[in-house]
């Protein structure tokens, strides 16, 4: 299959006019397969394909035809405007955990220590440790292989972290922090979403807590106040439907000026509340 797709001899150009593809996937697998930016794809419209540039296209376009991310099948995803690698150990970053960032990064104080419970990629913490040179930045995740991904990431980017292996509090002793942040599993066993687009390729770990989709959010609110200064901020992503559950969970541990955040969509996405 993948050696019918393209033919050699097609041009950039004519690749682009009637493509296989949604165009803005075309022009990112095109650009991969030839090593070429968005703006080469246009002045370099008139290029032949050799029959090995074709082949190696065919077999991208393919796999995206069979439902592969994007990110996965490039190995990248941006997020707040930095390069992250990504492959099928670790979530793909998405817009909307940029609110967590910016909520995080409003409420972490000058040379603040700040945890990042399931790192994954290490996109949260990376740009929360790129953005803030002076924060000291811990991250942790139970997964080796994503915290290989993580350790890439920070040294691609340049910025300093210390990693950690833990289920979440498991490794953390008495340690504390001024901030906690957590993007955790919380889809539910069974939501029919894991079975749809880019979640049916991506780590079922870091999606599904594979119970109600809450059980993490509740181990997070539960051990984090032994491991927050006083007035010290926990903030977590949740599923669209859970806010208002995560809210009363944070409001029977104790905590204070309990709230959600909506993301760019106007979806509740963040949930947070302060020590004290």
């Amino acid at each position: 299959m993948p050696e019918t797709l393209i033919p050699a001899g097609s041009t950039v150009g004519a690749l682009q006019i009637r493509p296989l593809l949604d165009p803005l996937d075309n022009r990112i697998l095109l650009g991969h397969a030839l090593g070429l930016s968005r703006v080469s794809l246009i002045t370099q419209s008139e290029r032949v394909l050799t029959p090995d540039e074709a082949e190696r296209l065919s077999g991208l376009l393919a796999r995206r035809l069979q439902g592969e991310p994007i990110a996965y099948i490039v190995g990248q995803r941006e997020f707040f405007g930095l390069p992250f690698e990504v492959n099928e150990a670790v979530l793909i970053p998405r817009p909307d955990t940029e609110v967590l960032v910016e909520l995080a990064l409003e409420r972490l104080p000058p040379g603040g220590r700040v945890l990042d419970m399931g790192t994954g990629s290490g996109a949260i913490a990376v740009a929360l440790a790129h953005t803030r040179p002076d924060a000291v930045v811990t991250a942790l995740d139970v997964s080796s292989t994503a915290l290989a991904v993580a350790r890439r990431n920070a040294s691609a980017n340049g910025v300093n972290i210390t990693f950690m292996a833990s289920d979440w509090f498991e490794a953390l002793g008495t340690e504390k922090f001024d901030l906690i942040v957590s993007n955790p599993p919380y889809i539910a066993s069974g939501d029919r979403h894991l079975a749809e687009g880019d979640l049916r390729f991506e780590p079922a770990g870091a999606l599904t807590d594979h119970a109600d989709g809450l059980s993490a959010l509740r181990t997070i609110v539960a051990g984090a106040a032994r491991h927050l200064a006083s007035g010290a901020w926990l903030l977590m992503e949740h599923g669209y439907d859970q806010a208002a559950q995560v809210r009363e969970l944070l409001a029977a541990a104790g905590y204070s000026k309990v709230q959600s955040w909506r993301d760019l969509a106007g979806i509740e996405r963040v949930s947070g509340a302060r020590l004290g």
